[in-house]
């Protein structure tokens, strides 16, 4: 082994440089990940905007009757905003 070949501590030591990091790290993303991944996060979109909708429905007597100050506009609403959330993930996802 030649001596230029073993690296010095000095250099060993620097930490890696963030931008050179963030450029090795860009482009690995297949395209098959993207589709699962971007899949899955519209799946539990849909799944948590139908299931929250359902059990909503479902416990309307139970909600209006304890008098909650957050009522069925304000659970909607929060159902809504979660799955809509989650649509953009998936979204950002398949076409990042």
């Amino acid at each position: 082994m030649a001596k230029d070949d073993i690296p010095r501590i000095s250099h060993l030591d620097r930490p890696e440089k963030l931008e050179d990091l963030l450029k090795q790290d860009r482009d690995d993303d297949c395209l098959s990940c993207r589709i699962v991944g971007g899949g899955a996060f519209l799946g539990l979109a849909g799944y948590s905007y139908l299931s929250g909708q359902q059990q909503l429905q479902a416990q309307k007597a139970a909600i209006l009757a304890s008098k909650s100050r957050f009522g069925m506009r304000s659970r909607s609403a929060a159902i809504t905003g979660l799955s809509l959330g989650l649509a953009y993930l998936g979204l950002y996802r398949l076409f990042k």
